[in-house]
Protein backbone atom coordinates (compact mmCIF):
# COMPACT_ATOMS: atom_id res chain seq x y z
CA UNK A 1 0.00 0.00 0.00
CA UNK A 2 2.61 2.62 0.86
CA UNK A 3 4.26 1.62 -2.80
CA UNK A 4 1.05 2.75 -4.37
CA UNK A 5 1.04 5.89 -1.79
CA UNK A 6 5.07 6.46 -3.28
CA UNK A 7 3.53 5.86 -6.88
CA UNK A 8 0.95 8.54 -6.53
CA UNK A 9 3.27 11.26 -4.94
CA UNK A 10 5.54 10.60 -8.04
CA UNK A 11 3.37 10.78 -10.55
CA UNK A 12 1.97 14.25 -8.93
CA UNK A 13 5.13 15.64 -8.47
CA UNK A 14 6.20 14.89 -12.17
CA UNK A 15 2.61 16.13 -13.16
CA UNK A 16 3.81 19.29 -11.07
CA UNK A 17 6.84 19.67 -12.95
CA UNK A 18 5.87 19.97 -16.59
CA UNK A 19 3.32 22.95 -15.91
CA UNK A 20 -0.12 23.30 -14.37
CA UNK A 21 -1.83 22.67 -17.61
CA UNK A 22 -0.50 19.33 -17.97
CA UNK A 23 -1.68 18.38 -14.32
CA UNK A 24 -4.95 19.72 -14.86
CA UNK A 25 -4.89 17.97 -18.37
CA UNK A 26 -4.10 14.44 -16.60
CA UNK A 27 -5.96 15.31 -13.52
CA UNK A 28 -8.70 15.26 -16.16
CA UNK A 29 -8.17 12.09 -17.78
CA UNK A 30 -7.81 10.36 -14.25
CA UNK A 31 -11.09 11.32 -13.83
CA UNK A 32 -12.34 9.24 -16.82
CA UNK A 33 -10.27 6.10 -15.99
CA UNK A 34 -12.83 3.31 -16.85
CA UNK A 35 -14.70 5.08 -19.14
CA UNK A 36 -16.19 3.36 -22.12
CA UNK A 37 -14.57 3.53 -25.48
CA UNK A 38 -17.06 4.46 -28.27
CA UNK A 39 -15.50 5.49 -31.66
CA UNK A 40 -16.36 9.24 -31.84
CA UNK A 41 -17.06 10.04 -28.77
CA UNK A 42 -16.52 13.08 -26.45
CA UNK A 43 -19.05 12.40 -23.59
CA UNK A 44 -17.02 13.01 -19.89
CA UNK A 45 -18.09 10.46 -17.59
CA UNK A 46 -19.85 8.44 -20.40
CA UNK A 47 -17.80 7.79 -23.40
CA UNK A 48 -14.35 8.58 -25.29
CA UNK A 49 -12.54 7.70 -28.38
CA UNK A 50 -8.79 8.57 -28.26
CA UNK A 51 -9.12 12.16 -29.63
CA UNK A 52 -11.98 12.63 -27.89
CA UNK A 53 -10.20 11.99 -24.39
CA UNK A 54 -7.14 13.98 -25.39
CA UNK A 55 -9.18 16.96 -26.71
CA UNK A 56 -11.80 17.09 -23.48
CA UNK A 57 -8.25 16.70 -20.77
CA UNK A 58 -6.66 19.56 -22.42
CA UNK A 59 -10.00 21.73 -22.71
CA UNK A 60 -10.08 20.97 -18.98
CA UNK A 61 -7.12 23.06 -18.85
CA UNK A 62 -7.90 26.06 -20.91
CA UNK A 63 -5.98 24.69 -23.90
CA UNK A 64 -7.71 24.15 -27.33
CA UNK A 65 -6.67 20.83 -29.26
CA UNK A 66 -8.40 19.87 -32.72
CA UNK A 67 -10.55 16.85 -33.04
CA UNK A 68 -8.67 14.30 -34.12
CA UNK A 69 -5.62 11.93 -33.27
CA UNK A 70 -3.65 13.44 -36.25
CA UNK A 71 -5.24 16.79 -36.63
CA UNK A 72 -3.88 16.78 -32.71
CA UNK A 73 -0.11 15.70 -34.11
CA UNK A 74 0.23 18.01 -36.63
CA UNK A 75 -1.39 20.80 -34.24
CA UNK A 76 2.33 20.04 -32.57
CA UNK A 77 4.44 21.16 -30.84
CA UNK A 78 6.45 17.90 -31.87
CA UNK A 79 9.06 16.96 -29.24
CA UNK A 80 12.28 16.31 -30.46
CA UNK A 81 13.17 12.65 -31.33
CA UNK A 82 14.50 11.08 -28.22
CA UNK A 83 13.39 13.38 -25.42
CA UNK A 84 11.78 11.59 -22.67
CA UNK A 85 8.20 12.22 -22.05
CA UNK A 86 6.93 14.52 -19.37
CA UNK A 87 3.67 14.30 -18.18
CA UNK A 88 1.07 15.17 -20.00
CA UNK A 89 2.44 15.31 -23.38
CA UNK A 90 0.16 13.48 -26.19
CA UNK A 91 1.79 10.35 -27.62
CA UNK A 92 0.92 9.44 -31.08
CA UNK A 93 0.77 6.03 -32.74
CA UNK A 94 0.57 4.70 -36.39
CA UNK A 95 2.39 3.62 -39.25
CA UNK A 96 4.08 7.16 -39.98
CA UNK A 97 3.66 11.00 -39.41
CA UNK A 98 1.09 10.90 -42.01
CA UNK A 99 -0.74 8.05 -40.90
CA UNK A 100 -1.69 8.98 -37.13
CA UNK A 101 -4.47 6.75 -36.08
CA UNK A 102 -4.14 6.68 -32.22
CA UNK A 103 -3.09 9.61 -29.52
CA UNK A 104 -2.60 8.97 -25.53
CA UNK A 105 -1.64 11.32 -22.74
CA UNK A 106 1.54 9.87 -20.91
CA UNK A 107 1.38 9.82 -16.99
CA UNK A 108 5.45 9.20 -16.98
CA UNK A 109 7.95 8.55 -19.42
CA UNK A 110 6.73 5.05 -20.09
CA UNK A 111 2.83 5.00 -19.41
CA UNK A 112 -0.41 6.81 -20.53
CA UNK A 113 -3.54 7.22 -20.32
CA UNK A 114 -5.75 6.30 -23.11
CA UNK A 115 -9.03 5.06 -24.78
CA UNK A 116 -8.17 2.23 -26.87
CA UNK A 117 -10.74 0.27 -28.85
CA UNK A 118 -14.19 -0.52 -28.66
CA UNK A 119 -15.02 -3.06 -25.86
CA UNK A 120 -11.91 -1.41 -24.08
CA UNK A 121 -12.26 0.84 -20.79
CA UNK A 122 -10.34 4.22 -20.58
CA UNK A 123 -7.15 3.05 -18.99
CA UNK A 124 -3.54 3.10 -17.40
CA UNK A 125 -1.11 1.18 -20.10
CA UNK A 126 2.55 1.29 -21.21
CA UNK A 127 3.38 3.96 -24.06
CA UNK A 128 4.46 1.38 -26.80
CA UNK A 129 3.23 -0.36 -30.16
CA UNK A 130 3.84 1.93 -33.38
CA UNK A 131 4.69 4.66 -31.81
CA UNK A 132 5.58 7.44 -34.04
CA UNK A 133 5.92 10.87 -32.08
CA UNK A 134 4.80 13.41 -29.61
CA UNK A 135 3.68 16.98 -28.70
CA UNK A 136 3.74 18.92 -25.50
CA UNK A 137 0.56 21.36 -25.90
CA UNK A 138 0.31 24.46 -24.88
CA UNK A 139 -1.69 27.97 -24.49
CA UNK A 140 -1.16 29.70 -27.99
Amino acid sequence: MLDIARSYAASAQASAASGPAAARALAFARSQLGVPYKWGAEAPGHAFDCSGLTQAAYAAAGIRLPRTAQAQYDHGPSLPHGEEFQPGDLVFFGTDTAHIVHVGIATSRTDMIDAPHTGALTRLEPISGDLVGATRPRRS
